[in-house]
């Protein structure tokens, strides 16, 4: 049996790492309770496992130390110091590089310097897309296994039939306005190509909290603007809390094409879900988005902007030939196995 130290272990990408029926002897610690968490939550940030004391209080409890997500606000200090930590009770690092680019943050400065620590420092790599291990390659001259993200949405969604109706649906969902989101020149381009269109129609969601001036990201002037679309009947808006599970697999469940609005980032649990449930995903040609899955692409990047043609192009192109890309269950049971027993091996490998 192999211990793992998973930061975090209760992210559905982690959980799902893992074989569903125990059969390779990997166990991941569950995730500490952070400061401040009542006893009923099931969050996990800010991880405690970050903190080299929390490694040299429990050194006893795992053998390898699996670093996915979380930090955020650590420094390249407090990293260097954790990896310190973990050197001084001989247990190796693995760092699984979800985010090239932190789609949280605008400026790429603090990402790339924790990169610069965690990358040259982690005894195995691992990421999702053969275009961020040739960019790992590129940058810092080290190898990384590529193994693809799991599954999403659980068997029974995954193999239950679409819901049946007429019309053609656009979604864009802005949560709560994610640094790497262009929402407003986005949703523009697309009320104007919808428009167009007989029987399709725009929805375009969005957290409570951008409109509300208490809110970190109350934004009035998209909140106006989006307003304004719907006053004119361009689109239909939806303004709610978090949706949990249940509604958000309803919501994708009821979209033809869901348009991903990002400027910049790396890979997309969101078009896993989308993957999984059959809904067509339209994404930007920044990252890797589309090396993870099949889907349309346009043009949308901080360096060139968005490309109004190719995404108007990407919205006509679904509606002519309304794609379904979607997993089989058997499928994504087979590349979970899979994705278990390269995680279990290189465990074993590291530990020798």
């Amino acid at each position: 049996m192999v211990r793992v130290a998973s930061v975090p272990a209760g992210h559905i990408y982690v959980r799902h790492c893992a074989a569903p029926i125990d059969e390779d002897a990997v166990v991941r610690l569950p995730d500490p309770r952070p400061n401040g968490a009542p006893s009923t939550s099931q969050r996990w940030w800010p991880p405690a496992m970050l903190d080299p004391a929390w490694v040299d209080a429990h050194e006893a409890e795992f053998d390898v130390y699996h670093l996915h997500f979380g930090f955020d606000a650590q420094s390249p200090a407090a990293l260097t110091a954790l990896i310190a930590a973990l050197r001084r009770h001989g247990k190796p690092l693995v760092y699984t590089a979800h985010d090239l680019r932190n789609p949280h943050q605008a400026d790429p400065g603090p990402h790339l310097a924790a990169l610069d620590v965690l990358v040259p420092a982690a005894d195995r790599l691992i990421t999702l897309t053969p275009g961020a291990a040739a960019e790992i390659t590129s940058r810092w001259n080290r190898r990384a296994t590529v193994l693809p993200h799991p599954h999403v949405v659980e068997r029974p969604l995954i193999t239950r039939p679409r819901p049946a109706r007429k019309g053609f649906r656009v979604g864009v969902h802005a949560k709560s306005l994610r640094a790497n989101m262009a929402i407003s020149p986005v949703v523009g381009v697309l009320a104007e190509t919808v428009s167009g269109l007989v029987g399709a129609e725009l929805a375009v969601n969005i957290h409570r909290e951008v409109a509300d001036p208490a809110a970190h990201a109350y934004d009035p002037g998209l909140m106006a603007r989006l307003h304004e679309l719907a006053d004119r009947g361009a689109l239909t808006l939806r303004v709610h809390d978090y949706l949990d599970d249940d509604r958000l697999w309803a919501y994708l469940s009821g979209l033809d094409l869901s348009v991903l609005p990002y400027s910049f980032g790396t890979h997309s649990g969101w078009l896993e879900a989308c993957h999984d449930l059959g809904t067509a995903v339209a994404a930007p040609d920044c990252g890797y988005y589309a090396q993870q899955r099949p889907c349309l692409t346009y043009g949308n990047s901080q360096a060139c902007g968005l490309d109004t043609a190719s995404l108007s192009e990407a919205v006509r192109e679904a509606y002519r030939t309304r794609p379904v890309w979607r997993a089989s269950a058997e499928d994504r049971a087979a590349e979970r196995s899979r994705v278990s027993a390269v995680h279990r091996d290189i465990y074993h490998e590291l530990l020798g």
